[in-house]
């Protein structure tokens, strides 16, 4: 028999992470004991639920149907839960919120401090990537998009509505060639953000009433923003970043914003959760603090 709804809850991240090791990681366990709480599990219900492999496994019939049963099972406690807690008006329990790297640590960051702060019986772990964090498999309860998610599964929310726009240092500026078109940038070293194989070096611009692409190149590539935001600052590089991460250097003077005439590569900044029924209070009123706070610091768009 099945003692503890925890072991419910293991078997669910089990399978969401793909591997015993990784499910460890996720709960901040060790694969040992990963391991004997999963084959405790079977023994007690008399049957194998999962068929290792040397990387990755695949569940049984028992292994889906107990699957299955878990899920709706696990719904229905997070729905009561809810429930209850809103009559208690004490909101309460975690938070896993993923963000990308630059704005997740500049604005992100100190908003869940204030929130923590105004509500400290829930706890929040902020997740920071330049990649893309995956809702269901990475278990996370609200991510931060620049793009709007295709999964019909998954609910956005708009939180900010910016743009792209181009920058350069007054001391780069003053060592090359004037930009004055989106052409000269080819005269440029723009530094581009790579992903694995992909390079980002398409810039788009808007010239009389036709969006183009201009293919930039440079010397410099990283899969972190930071860097490229950095090496802008510096002087190595023209870039092209999110205004709401560019637009306090561009009002201090570290940085140009050039081809303003030009611009149309918009850019949103979305909250991104699992559907269900009933969101618990704690993620409703992160959803609800976190998009007043951004509205309001919200960069101006032409």
């Amino acid at each position: 028999m099945i003692d503890d709804i925890g072991d419910l809850r293991l078997f669910q991240r089990i399978v969401s992470a793909g591997s015993l090791s990784e499910a460890a990681r996720r709960t901040r366990s060790s694969l040992p004991a990963v391991s004997r709480r999963l084959a405790a599990l079977e023994d007690r219900l008399g049957v194998r639920l999962i068929e290792r492999g040397s990387r990755r496994f695949t569940l049984t019939d028992e292994g889906t149907f107990l699957l299955e049963r878990a899920e709706a099972i696990l719904r229905a406690l997070d729905d009561t839960e809810t429930e209850l807690m809103a009559r208690a008006g004490h909101p309460r329990g975690y938070l896993r919120v993923g963000a990308p790297l630059e704005i997740g640590r500049n604005r992100i960051a100190p908003l869940i401090a204030e929130f923590s702060a105004q509500y400290p019986e829930i706890s929040i772990e902020l997740v920071l990537s330049d990649a893309p964090v995956d809702i269901l498999e990475e278990e996370i309860d609200i991510g931060l998009y620049l793009d709007e998610p295709s999964d019909g599964s998954l609910i956005a929310r708009t939180l900010i509505r910016s743009l792209r726009v181009i920058v350069a240092s007054s001391r780069y500026l003053a060592a090359y060639p004037p930009i004055e078109r989106p052409e000269d940038l080819l005269n440029h070293d723009c530094a581009r953000l790579a992903r694995g194989r992909r390079i980002f070096d398409g810039w788009k611009f808007e010239e009389n009433g036709h969006v183009r692409e201009i293919r930039v190149s440079g010397r410099l590539l990283s899969n972190n923003a930071e860097v490229i935001h950095q090496w802008a600052v510096d002087g190595h590089a023209v870039a092209c970043k999110a205004l709401w991460d560019v637009e306090d250097d561009i009002r201090s003077g570290r940085l140009v914003r050039l081809l303003q005439a030009y611009e149309c590569d918009r850019i949103n900044l979305y909250a991104v959760y699992a559907s269900r029924a009933h969101l618990p209070p704690r993620m409703r009123l992160f959803l609800d603090f976190i998009a007043e706070r951004m509205k309001s610091s919200e960069p101006y768009v032409p």
